[in-house]
């Protein structure tokens, strides 16, 4: 993941620049909150889900009078689950139970949108939009679970992961964002070190809110 942002940041940059004549941009400070669930290739021990945050700034660049344009940005966000692996004797002999998996990462999306803006002067107070694309996130750190004294960490964490992103939401006055979104993990996100095979994706629910400069 981390060979594939610097190319991805670069061509964003490019893009912007060749439209920046004939389209709108803007940018705005956005925060959330997330439900979070991982989905392991096998059900082998309950999972339930968890609530966290994420919170950074979005850039939103659209054509005028076709309501079609791109958002993207850089979060930090939270995702994860509860594990219990104290359910199975090959976690719980090494001192496991019920375990709060929490991982920390920079996301960056890039998401195609289309706004509804002709709608009779509606839009300016309100205008709903709907959005899709990838987020490529890189891993910054991790929860230390700790089992019994010199045993370590039951999970591998990858460098990151690659998730497919869609959601909808409204404009509020020409300011305020409020939008739903899915994201779905493509890529797995860690595996187990006593089971190699047992890996687990992302899936992630999120309520967020921005503000447009």
């Amino acid at each position: 993941m981390k060979r594939l942002t610097a190319p991805i940041i670069a061509l964003l940059f490019i893009f912007a620049c060749a439209v920046s004549a004939s389209a709108q941009f803007r940018y705005a400070p956005v925060v959330g909150i997330n439900i979070n669930d991982l989905k392991f290739k096998q059900d082998i021990f309950d999972v339930d889900k968890t609530v966290s945050f994420q919170a950074g700034v979005m850039g939103e660049l659209m054509f005028p009078g076709i309501g079609f344009g791109i958002d993207f940005g850089l979060l930090y966000n939270q995702m994860g689950a509860k594990a219990d692996l104290g359910k199975r004797e090959i976690w719980s002999s090494s001192g496991f139970g019920r375990e709060n998996v929490m991982l920390h990462t920079l996301q960056i999306p890039v998401h195609l949108r289309f706004k509804w803006t002709r709608m009779n002067g509606v839009e300016d107070y309100i205008a709903p939009f709907v959005y899709g694309g990838p987020d490529f996130g890189i891993l910054v750190g991790h929860s230390n679970i700790k089992g019994n004294e010199g045993e370590p960490n039951p999970f591998k964490y990858t460098g990151g992961d690659l998730g497919l992103t869609c959601g909808g939401g409204a404009e509020l006055w020409k300011r305020w964002q409020v939008s739903v979104q899915y994201t779905w993990g493509m890529t797995y996100l860690l595996k187990t070190r006593k089971l190699d095979n047992l890996s687990a994706q992302n899936r992630q629910w999120a309520v967020r809110v921005a503000y447009f400069f």
